[in-house]
């Protein structure tokens, strides 16, 4: 009877494990999905300063300050704020967008045309 016992605790361990590495796995194969999008702020001028993207997505964007003075990437309605130093590479993530337009901007900037930009999804 008790080896009977230590044989089933041993399976539903077995079970558990497996069941844990799986969802692991397939975690980090959905981290690997993630799109990556590379922005560059110098001085006022965002590139690229249009990014579309699928609706329902998950995103990251790797922004750097190529610039001279400090950059900003800020989008009120994503709330998302990022101040970066000159010379300094950060990045910001987004999350399931709706589909529509969302415009986000270098608040350091603002009085240039070229501190502007927007995500498209769709």
């Amino acid at each position: 009877m008790m080896q009977k016992w230590k044989q089933a605790v041993f399976t539903i361990l077995a079970v558990i494990v497996a069941s844990v590495g799986a969802a692991c796995l397939s975690g980090a194969a959905q981290a690997d999905e993630m799109q990556i999008i590379n922005m560059d702020i110098k001085d006022g001028v965002i590139t690229p300063n249009r990014i579309e993207v699928a609706a329902g997505s998950t995103f990251k964007i790797v922004v750097t300050n190529s610039g001279s003075s400090p950059a900003e990437f800020e989008s009120l309605r994503l709330h998302r704020e990022k101040v970066l130093a000159p010379g300094v590479t950060s990045f910001v993530v987004i999350r399931r967008l709706s589909a529509g337009t969302y415009e986000f901007y270098d608040e350091f900037h603002m009085d240039q045309e070229t501190a502007n930009g927007v995500i498209v999804a769709k």
